[in-house]
């Protein structure tokens, strides 16, 4: 069973990537993962194996004794990647996570832009979205993704473009305060304007799949998602305003009364 850790002030970012079935996938990414970060922040990388029956395990424990920041986390079988993600934003140590997907598809060289972006927007910035350009995918699956963000943007004014990339940087508390359903990573930015949170976007470049087939990413294809997506608009219209709290610390100092009889 998953449990939610509290953040460790000694690490300032964990990396969450969600995998099934990408054995051919893993060393390469953790280099560029490692590429890209080292030195600039304490950071550790996460790996949900959602129930991989290919190497995939067995190439990440290999990698796990070369690297004392590599952690591995196993569904015992598969649950999809919206739950790899939050089982893996559970067990993270670092007030901030970022994402990306297993298959190579996102650059972890955008990876610094994302935190960066983040930490720079404040606290009211709760989520920094990659949005893709030059998309390396077949023409009928840009068709589905572009119908579908054209439909999002209709019914939930999130103002975002791409709600499909896989790069993405968010505040842990809030992702965990957030109510959880399968797709959720898909309406992140939705839900973050819904908390009351601010996003930045940041472009990055897809490239295609190293290897493999894909596994994950199939909700741009519009009737799968439209439950969900009629599911968080009523989410939005139900949201009440958060109240302003502030602790009361002083204690008034109270009047001797005389009673009268």
């Amino acid at each position: 069973m998953s449990v939610d850790l509290p953040a460790d002030p000694s690490v300032a970012a964990s990396i969450v990537v969600p995998v099934r079935n990408e054995a051919e996938n893993i060393a390469p990414l953790i280099e560029e993962i490692s590429a890209a970060l080292d030195g600039r922040w304490a950071y550790e990388i996460i790996y949900v194996n959602d129930g991989s029956t290919d190497a995939t395990g067995e190439r990440l424990a290999s990698a796990m004794k070369q690297r004392a920041n590599l952690r591995q986390l196993r569904h015992a079988a598969s649950t999809g990647q919206s739950a790899a993600v939050r089982s893996g934003v559970r067990a993270a140590r670092g007030t901030i996570v970022a994402t990306l997907d297993g298959d190579g598809q996102n650059d972890p060289a955008f990876l610094p832009d994302l935190i960066a972006a983040l930490e720079q927007g404040g606290e009211r910035t709760g989520l920094a979205a990659g949005q893709r350009v030059g998309r390396q995918d077949t023409g009928f699956k840009k068709f589905q993704s572009r119908a579908a963000n054209a439909i999002r943007k209709a019914i939930l004014h999130d103002g975002t473009r791409d709600t499909g990339c896989g790069l993405k940087a968010f505040r842990r508390e809030v992702f965990l305060m957030m109510p959880y359903f399968d797709g959720l990573h898909r309406f992140l930015p939705a839900l973050m304007r819904r908390e009351g949170y601010d996003i930045a976007y940041v472009d990055v470049v897809d490239r295609p799949r190293r290897s493999g087939v894909s596994n994950y990413g199939f909700f741009d294809r519009l009737w799968i998602g439209i439950m969900d997506l009629f599911g968080v608009w009523w989410l939005i219209r139900r949201k009440k305003p958060t109240p302003e709290v502030t602790e009361v610390t002083e204690v008034a100092e109270v009047t001797d009364v005389t009673e009268v009889r």
